[in-house]
């Protein structure tokens, strides 16, 4: 049984792999192939950053969706099962099992690359150096990605126990490796590890396009982000401030910029993927229909964030900064089947595999990792940490950079403009009852609206990208999936989850079930 379940890990990673790595090696990298120079390592790693995304699954899962009915045709099963948490049995590219195979076939890539390192003599020179660190840092990310998506929250209490992911640490060409899920616990502190050994050694000098690799701000903005959910808030304001500096205010978006550009779609979202650009850490690339939901378009477009979601929960609703305006305002989509309130953001690409079929993938770029999101991990890292002013200055950064305004948020201010009610589904407000398992003080203190402003900016800064469903898994927000009426409004609500219902768990996919792996409990 163990034989066959590291089978499925193997067959499912190396497959994967196969296709990326032929554009770079024309080999699988297997004991068939030899890893012994550094140019064949840089191009294995190629490899090494997962072809499938969590943003579409993760979106689709949060509050940033509503249900506009059973008569709007555009949705499929695999969405339906998405939007409402059922354990997904549909095929898609974006979907539990890719993500899962093609995230375990990055971390193949990153272990053929230090066992390749190993059977050299270990990293020698300066670049050899440089490629363990990204090795490492690749392998800490996609299992920090599986950790996350498959796997509840963190939590000091539980997690010694709550099941975790197999953390795969040599290449999978060994079928005797003992491939059984650890705890949530040994998989963050390997996590740690991996990313320990990395920063000393990493740095810029071998990448030619670095903005597409681990390149050092990417790196620190990985440890602040691992770190925060890891409730280390020391650690995540150590990296935040190593990946800002001493100018934060350089290496964000410029949103008044983009109000300057042509408003149409493709050269908005084509500037938004820059790797020119300060604000953009680490790009990726995956196979994702985001461009398309999250964009002008009718795809799935019974589950969005329309304009009722916007003017009442984030970017269109009575906000601390009064009556300014973003420099890039939300775009509105309102005709019949579709209502989008959205960002521009992700493109739309298409990668035809027969031409005159007319057949092929949607795939997307996207900022893994991005200035102006580390701000905000800064930002609520100093909460936790009490620096209340600290916390404010962050967030006044961010919102003068991407609204209208010279409001300078004080921690009072904060406060008082969150001494509301709470969020209901009939009655959307800005703030939702949060059940950490960390102390965030009484409802209505200063630090829970400190935080409440931090999820809140969090929400807007990271529409349409997935982040959003940690920061519900981390805060243990409950969720109601309403339906709305022909009107656009709230109508009812179809299902409800709660903060401590274990289908915030994603269910590992059925072929490694069918395997061995213990699933996720029901």
């Amino acid at each position: 049984m163990k034989k066959q379940l590291l089978s499925v890990l193997t067959l499912s990673a190396i497959l994967s792999l196969a296709v990326s790595c032929d554009r770079f090696l024309d080999k699988i990298p297997d004991n068939r192939t030899e890893i012994d120079t550094a140019e064949k390592m840089q191009n294995l790693l190629v490899s090494a950053y997962p072809a499938t995304d969590y943003m579409l699954l993760c979106e689709f899962m949060s509050d940033n969706v509503d249900d506009y009915g059973p008569n709007n045709p555009y949705t499929d099963r695999f969405i339906d099962q998405v939007v409402y948490w059922d354990d997904v049995t549909e095929s898609d590219n974006e979907g539990p099992e890719n993500l899962w195979g093609n995230s375990y076939a990055a971390i193949a890539a990153a272990n053929e690359v230090l066992a390749g390192l190993e059977n050299i003599g270990g990293a020698s020179t300066r670049t050899l150096e440089q490629i363990r660190a990204e090795a490492l840092l690749c392998r800490a990310y996609s299992h920090f990605v599986l950790v996350n998506v498959f796997c509840k929250a963190y939590n000091p209490e539980t997690s010694s126990t709550d099941l975790g992911i197999p953390y795969i640490e040599v290449p999978e060409t060994t079928l005797d490796t003992d491939a059984g899920r650890e705890t949530v616990a040994q998989v963050y502190d390997k996590i740690d590890r991996d990313i320990q050994e990395a920063l000393p050694l990493q740095g810029d000098s071998y990448y030619s396009i670095p903005k597409f690799h681990f390149n050092q701000k990417a790196a620190y903005a990985f440890a602040a982000r691992f770190y925060l959910y890891w409730q280390k808030w020391d650690k995540a304001l150590l990296y935040a401030d190593r990946c800002l500096g001493t100018a934060p205010e350089t290496l964000l978006r410029d949103w008044a910029e983009m109000k300057e550009m042509t408003q149409t779609y493709a050269p908005i979202v084509q500037h938004f993927i820059q790797s020119s650009l300060n604000c953009n850490l680490l790009l990726m690339t995956a196979y994702s229909k985001m461009g398309l939901a999250f964009g002008p378009y009718f795809a799935y477009s019974r589950y969005a964030h329309g304009n009722y979601l916007a003017t009442t929960e984030d970017g269109m609703a009575t906000q601390i900064w009064g009556n300014a305006s973003f420099y890039q305002g939300m775009k509105v989509y309102r005709a019949t089947n579709l209502d989008k309130t959205v960002f521009w953001k992700l493109p739309y690409l298409f990668e035809y595999t027969d031409a005159v079929a007319g057949i092929g993938y949607y795939r997307t770029v996207y900022p893994a990792f991005w200035a102006d999101e580390t701000l905000l991990v800064r930002a609520e890292a100093r909460a936790m940490l009490d620096d209340f002013d600290g916390c404010c200055a962050d967030l006044t950064l961010w919102m003068q950079n991407i609204v209208d305004t010279d409001l300078v948020l004080r921690p009072m201010a904060v406060r008082n403009f969150f001494n509301t009610s709470y969020w209901s589904w009939d009655a959307p407000t800005l703030k939702k009852h949060l059940h950490p398992t960390f102390d965030i003080g009484t409802e209505n203190s200063q630090k829970e609206a400190l935080i409440q402003c931090v999820l809140l900016f969090r929400r807007i800064e990271t529409l349409g990208q997935g982040l959003r469903w940690f920061d519900i898994k981390r805060y243990g927000i409950d969720l109601e999936r309403r339906v709305m009426n022909a009107k656009g409004e709230p109508d009812h609500v179809a299902r409800s989850l709660n903060h401590d219902d274990e289908r915030t768990a994603v269910q590992i996919p059925l072929k490694v079930r069918a395997a061995g792996l213990k699933p996720n409990p029901r």
